[in-house]
């Protein structure tokens, strides 16, 4: 435990942070307060997803509100539940803190924790707490579930099958450039304040964005089930490229059909960035990109959720993106990686 916190002694501190949760899926026997959570076993696949989110990588205190922060935590690890078509029941949450954070500080994190817990029906089952020298650090585990028949890999997609996404693009990442641009302008100058005014959208989708829960019940209302998914947190493009390798097929994907909110492409232009660019690399979107048989077209075509984006083509035909003028140009993996970004 930090100074700070040390007085309260472990288990109290954990207790205070928590003790307002309360269980909602029948399948958590048992939560916070023993050893260990208890979750009953079923004829269900069990989904199991972890991210980790480490301040000065993933995240900047500067701009980025504790609640919020809390919030987006838990929205991350839904995302990847929902891109294998299952539905998340249960959270287990790690947290790394050091002394400059009092309990109030992470009352205001576990707050954004229970909004998302609330909001989606999750439980918070279990999670530990510990020192840290460098900041904060939030490990989440989120534990979901999917009937047999029911599971969508990566690794589906056919030839001919068409490529779909959930809601529009690019909105996070141009959220984020405008946080990163107040801030060096607040460093420059600590009595300018910052211009924020008119970005409600983008600093939304940036600071606390949805999983994509509404798009995986639609998907379920009219009977589809994707031949392949995942959710789109690194840039579309990575993502695409992850369903080429995975499936061992190409993909071929149509500038004209990118869905890029009309906030995205005015305030893009006003920062000199290409919104497409954005669209393809920027990343965090949570938004889901999966593939469909042809013959599931028309379930789909009429629904301003869903915009149909390319096709997938045979191995051999390489991964391409068509401009407007008709250019083909290779498909390349520009959006986020920690590794490479840390």
């Amino acid at each position: 435990m930090t100074k700070n916190n040390s007085k309260l002694g472990e288990f109290s501190f954990i207790e205070k942070i928590t003790e307002n949760f309360e269980i909602k899926n029948s399948e958590s026997l048992l939560g916070i307060g023993d050893d260990s959570a208890m979750i009953e076993s079923s004829k269900l696949n069990t989904l199991v997803s972890k991210d980790l989110l480490v301040e000065g990588i993933h995240f900047d205190l500067s701009y980025t509100p504790l609640m919020h922060l809390g919030y987006k935590s838990v929205i991350v690890n839904l995302s990847d539940i929902y891109a294998m078509n299952g539905i998340p029941k249960q959270i287990v949450v790690g947290i790394a803190i050091s002394n400059r954070f009092k309990v109030d500080s992470i009352q205001e994190l576990y707050k954004g924790i229970k909004l998302a817990c609330e909001k989606y029906m999750i439980d918070l089952v279990g999670g530990d707490t510990t020192t840290s020298q460098s900041g904060l650090t939030i490990s989440i585990t989120v534990l979901g579930q999917v009937k047999k028949e029911r599971v969508v890999k990566r690794s589906g997609a056919k030839k001919n099958d068409l490529i779909v996404v959930t809601g529009d693009l690019g909105a996070a990442y141009l959220g984020l450039q405008i946080l990163k641009r107040e801030k060096e302008i607040f460093l420059d100058n600590p009595d300018v304040q910052p211009k924020l005014e008119g970005y409600d959208y983008i600093l939304q989708r940036q600071l606390k964005p949805e999983a994509p829960k509404k798009y995986f019940e639609i998907l379920n209302e009219i009977g589809i089930i994707p031949t392949s998914m995942i959710d789109i947190s690194d840039g579309l493009s990575s993502e695409l490229l992850h369903i080429s390798k995975s499936s061992k097929v190409s993909v071929k994907i149509y500038e004209d059909k990118i869905p890029i909110d009309y906030s995205v492409m005015n305030k893009a232009t006003e920062l000199n960035l290409n919104p497409i660019f954005c669209a393809l690399n920027g990343g965090e979107d949570y938004e889901l990109l999966f593939t469909i048989d042809q013959k599931e077209y028309s379930k789909l075509e009429k629904d301003p959720d869903f915009t149909i984006i390319g096709h997938i083509t045979d191995k051999s035909e390489g991964n391409f993106f068509i401009t407007n003028d008709n250019q083909a140009h290779e498909l390349t993996a520009q959006g986020w990686d920690s590794l490479k970004s840390s």
